[in-house]
């Protein structure tokens, strides 16, 4: 089980598993952001703060909620479903994990800037 949070704490987390990959997209929100996200399925993750602890971020399509701290401004998650299957996803900003090798980790380039 690994550990997440936001910079402050506010927002805490745990997720089962452990990222061998995780998608780079070149969005304005996310390379604005240096996200680095890694998909998993909503039963791998686990909110360890309450829901209240956190604000929503729509953009775009609102297909992805993501969400991040009021106190410290950072995002360590985001809600979503999957476009092919229509399950629900978590993407979490590997960023944001607990002792995490960012250099072991591949890096998937995705073209978000250009969706349509």
């Amino acid at each position: 089980m690994m550990q997440g949070r936001c910079h402050c704490g506010q927002i805490a987390f745990e997720v089962e598993g452990e990222p061998s990959s995780v998608i780079e997209c070149n969005c304005t929100h996310c390379s604005r952001k240096g996200l680095l996200l890694w998909f998993v399925p909503s039963g791998q993750f686990r909110l360890v703060t309450p829901d209240t602890s956190q604000t929503t971020y729509l953009f775009n399509r609102h297909m992805i909620e993501h969400r991040f701290c009021p106190q410290c401004g950072c995002q360590p998650f985001a809600y979503g479903k999957n476009p092919k299957t229509g399950n629900s996803m978590v993407a979490v900003n590997v960023r944001c994990l607990e002792d995490v090798d960012l250099a072991s980790i591949k890096r998937q380039p995705f073209d978000g800037l250009h969706l349509v």
